[in-house]
């Protein structure tokens, strides 16, 4: 008997459109680009058609020659089709590894290389930037362009398709899918998931979902991170009418959720700062909502504050998960408009009660008493199965069955947990950045974005963004600082001149690097 996509052995995104389609195939799915992988079938979908596309898709690799186990890396622009062309190869048991369309060349050919020889699904630009920095054929068994043309790649429409490909399920222990870590210190890692550990980060936020399920839900994130298939797998189940954007700029996005009205918004944390322009907008785009869903960083008080205060929803909610790659969520905290105004935006929750456990650890790894800063570790069985070629790494964040988050913070007498900073970011003479950039941002109104990382010789440097571009006035600076530590005098960017992951998360290390050096250069990943 075939088992269904939420059965108790794993959760395999190959059949999630599809099981979806048979329950609710005629609900729509809205995009804001054309898929790349199918131009001309527009932006207006449905639960049946993406079914129907993942299957095709499915048997074009297939036709290419992809097999059960073998690696599918999926760099392209970015586009809602990568994740088609995720669940496409793992329906037919391959395991999808989804590379960042931000990544550079040179951090692309390197995670390439820990690849067994993958079938690369790319378009020419992309390839373009990639064949001129490595030996693309020789890291890739086969280049599959989505559009382009490129010497020696095969162009994925043009794949003759001799008949269906099997539906093909791995054990749930088995490799399922590779996504990469953020990469805010260095080369990203390349985590290895199994559909076991897949469905036990799915089912909590499945629980967590229903208090809004079957509402209209948008989801503007990163389509390389696992949360995004675990957003797709909660409301594809509860029939849904989804908005999948992949354009953050409010001007793009207001209209659309002005006239689709979504009871759900998830977005990363940086651009719902971006979207606090939204409050205002016409069409009120903010108004039905009554859950925010914020993962992959903290997020500002002044940026939930601002959201919750647009929607007319009775019983509105800001539901923050704090997790990594690695471990999916580990912990869970509820904004009310009430409780974000209390403004403690370093509590990032509790552990999720059944599914995972957090503590505080000295640099030995032995648990402190609460209140005390230390580093916070955390057991979970929705953690990954290792580093793709690099165990050493992997192992060397393990304290027995628990997993070190490389962050630093406490926990209160009750279990809340307090993010402090990262433990690379730490500054001697500033008890958290986090800290200082939560308050700042809620006494300048006009930042877009505030940093504070080390300079060179150890002072606290702040880099700011202002929403305007507008230079920020130094007395409104020296009122708003007068109390926090001492810090050198700030350093104004752009916001796009900052180097961010695909989650938008700012790499600190890198744009400290960058100001020692005076460099404005921008790295992406």
């Amino acid at each position: 008997m075939q088992q269904k996509l939420f059965g108790a052995s794993g959760f395999y995104i190959g059949q999630m459109f599809r099981e979806a389609a048979m329950r609710h195939g005629a609900v729509p799915v809205v995009l804001d680009r054309p898929l790349d992988v199918a131009p001309d079938t527009g932006l207006q979908h449905s639960y049946r058609s993406l079914a129907d596309l993942v299957d095709r898709l499915a048997d074009q690799l297939w036709s290419a020659g992809v097999r059960p186990a073998s690696h599918v890396a999926i760099h392209k622009r970015d586009n809602v089709d990568i994740a088609l062309l995720g669940c496409a190869a793992s329906r037919i048991g391959a395991v999808p590894v989804l590379l960042s369309p931000g990544l550079d060349a040179t951090a692309a050919s390197i995670l390439l290389g820990r690849l067994d020889r993958p079938l690369l699904v790319t378009d020419e630009a992309t390839l373009e930037r990639l064949a001129a920095h490595t030996d693309i054929a020789k890291l890739t068994s086969k280049r599959v362009l989505v559009s382009g043309v490129f010497p020696g790649a095969v162009a994925l429409s043009g794949l003759e398709v001799t008949g269906r490909a099997k539906l093909v399920r791995l054990h749930p222990d088995e490799p399922a899918m590779i996504t990469h870590s953020s990469g805010t210190t260095d080369v990203p890692k390349l985590a290895v998931h199994c559909a076991r550990a897949l469905w036990n980060r799915l089912v909590p936020q499945k629980v967590m979902a229903l208090p809004v399920r079957g509402e209209t839900a948008a989801f503007c994130m990163s389509f390389v991170h696992s949360r995004f298939y675990h957003a797709l797998g909660t409301f594809l189940s509860g029939g849904s009418r989804l908005l999948l954007l992949t354009d953050h700029d409010p001007a793009s996005v207001g209209p659309l959720l002005a006239r689709w009205q979504p009871g759900v918004v998830e977005t990363h944390p940086n651009t719902f700062v971006l979207w606090e322009d939204l409050a205002d907008a016409p069409g009120a785009p903010l108004k039905n909502v009554r859950c925010f869903g914020s993962t992959f960083d903290a997020i500002h008080p002044r940026t939930v504050q601002r959201l919750l205060a647009a929607s007319h929803r009775r019983g509105k909610y800001l539901m923050q998960l704090y997790g990594q790659s690695e471990t999916g969520p580990v912990a869970v905290r509820m904004f009310t408009e009430r409780g974000a105004a209390r403004g403690n935006g370093r509590l990032v929750g509790i552990g999720i009660p059944g599914f995972t456990k957090v503590r505080i650890t000295n640099d030995a790894g032995t648990p402190v008493p609460r209140g005390t800063v230390g580093h916070i570790e955390a057991r979970t069985r929705g953690r990954i199965v290792t580093y793709q070629g690099a165990q050493d790494r992997y192992d060397a964040q393990l304290n027995g069955t628990w997993w070190r988050m490389g962050d630093m913070g406490t926990r209160s007498w009750w279990g809340g947990l307090h993010l402090i900073d990262r433990e690379i970011d730490q500054i001697d003479d500033v008890d958290s950045n986090l800290r200082i950039e939560d308050v700042l941002m809620s006494r300048l109104d006009e930042l877009r974005e505030i940093v504070v990382v080390p300079g060179a010789d150890g002072v606290a440097v702040p880099v700011i963004c202002t929403r305007s571009g507008a230079p920020l006035e130094p007395a409104r600076w020296r009122r708003a600082t007068a109390d926090l530590p001492a810090m050198d005098a700030p350093r104004q960017w752009a916001f796009d001149d900052l180097p961010r992951t695909s989650t938008w998360k700012i790499k600190r290390v890198a744009l400290a690097q960058l100001i020692a050096t005076g460099d404005r250069a921008v790295a992406r990943g």
